[in-house]
């Protein structure tokens, strides 16, 4: 736990500060300043739902709309214990920059339930998500609201969301709505190049970061925080490159190997075992332990809020690539800028989700099916152009990454503000 949770840590206040200083930036109106500042909807549904024993549990779930100018509201589901209305405005109001950033015509929302998957069966966790989506009802749609994976969800659980909402619609738009969530499964409508997006997105920005500061990649050593499908996929999309992983954690604790894991062999064992504990390629570390690990570059696929002022000072890193949103708290942030330690900002560096999300979203719409290679290649330029617009960016106004990223999605959103007015 950081030094920061330990305080009341506000991940929604850590967002609008860094939208106010991008808004300063970029001179945006105080009435956009104000519209953006807050989420369109809110909304909180309480659900009943059969246990296997034959038991009744009531469920918690939200879904935040935060804006949708650009847009349909775009964003995932969060199955998760510690999932709050705080912090789904926050990933919410994430969403709406990350869209902005990237040219999609998206909006931005986020969603989940408050509980903890690890604990009911499969059937249960069927039954949940059944009962969620037919709560949400007409909130979400293909052309209104689209759910996508997050934390403890997957394409599985996206295609019950999606027969849900299919079977509660007309019977002859039914086919028609496949689009109601992306990040399915293939045979379900979903896109290839999709499992590994937001890795790849990770990856190319990592790429093009070498670049310009002349670093090899070959022989490097990274250490990666949470082995989900973010953090396992970027192990293993480094290994091709020639970085090996030398330590890696998740809630169940904290591995290292100096040789090198084999990314393979992880992915596959946390699939059966749900975490990275019991795997016997590597020796348990500490927290601590884990974050002196020196290394050429740390990827946060975990959590917000991991890393904060302890954190930051055990950090022996070249490169920090935001595979998580908020991972970084701002005190983190002022000690890893002091001591040099350079950031990829979550709102540029994990955006190869949503864009490739919207690769899908299109794809069902026009009842097509792109081939890998069209779609990894369609995602590698927008996110190669999207690096080095915010560097750009960043180096004209003298200002970091993180508030390049923002300032750049502030003014598309306002110069759509700008020629569309305010209805009446």
């Amino acid at each position: 736990m950081t030094q920061e949770a330990q305080e009341d840590y506000q991940f929604f206040k850590v967002v609008q500060d860094y939208l106010d200083q991008a808004a300063d930036v970029v001179h945006l109106p105080t009435h956009v300043r104000e519209m953006l500042s807050q989420p369109k909807n809110e909304l909180i549904v309480n659900f009943p739902v059969k246990m296997d024993d034959g038991s009744l549990k009531l469920f918690k779930g939200y879904r935040i709309q935060h804006n949708n100018l650009l847009g349909p509201y775009k964003g995932g589901i969060r199955y998760h214990a510690s999932v709050s209305l705080d912090d789904l405005k926050a990933l919410s109001a994430m969403m709406t920059w990350k869209s902005g950033l990237m040219g999609i015509p998206f909006g931005g929302g986020k969603g989940g339930i408050k509980f903890n998957p690890r604990d009911y069966s499969n059937h249960e966790i069927m039954r949940i998500t059944r009962r969620f989506t037919h709560a949400l009802g007409t909130h979400i749609g293909p052309h209104f609201d689209i759910p996508a994976p997050d934390m403890g969800t997957n394409a599985q659980i996206m295609v019950w969301m999606m027969d849900t909402y299919m079977n509660s619609i007309s019977e002859t738009d039914k086919n028609a709505q496949r689009a109601v969530v992306t990040g399915k499964s293939l045979a379900c409508g979903g896109s290839e190049g999709r499992a590994q997006a937001t890795s790849r997105g990770v990856l190319h920005c990592i790429i093009e970061w070498t670049k310009e500061h002349h670093f090899e990649l070959e022989g490097k050593t990274a250490i990666v925080q949470g082995f989900g499908n973010v953090g396992g996929n970027a192990s293993l999309l480094l290994a091709k490159l020639g970085v090996s992983t030398v330590a890696v954690g998740d809630h169940s604790g904290y591995l290292a190997n100096p040789e090198g894991f084999n990314a393979h062999k992880l992915i596959d064992h946390v699939k059966h075992h749900g975490s990275i504990g019991g795997y016997e390629g590597g020796h348990e570390i500490s927290r601590d332990d884990f974050f002196s690990t020196k290394a050429d570059i740390f990827i946060p696929a975990a959590l917000e809020n991991q890393v904060g002022t302890k954190e930051a000072e055990l950090l022996d890193v070249k490169l920090i690539a935001e595979g998580a949103n908020g991972p970084t708290t701002p005190a983190g942030e002022l000690i890893l800028k002091d001591r040099g330690i350079h950031i990829i900002p979550d709102v540029l560096a994990n955006s190869g989700g949503v864009t490739v999300s919207y690769y899908e979203w299109v794809q069902n719409r026009r009842s097509e099916s792109w081939d890998a290679e069209e779609v990894l290649s369609k995602l590698e330029t927008a996110m190669t152009r999207a690096y080095h617009r915010v560097e750009y960016f960043a180096r004209e106004h003298g200002v970091d990454q993180r508030i390049a990223s923002y300032a750049l999605a502030l003014q598309r959103l306002n110069t759509a503000y700008a020629e569309r007015g305010i209805f009446p």
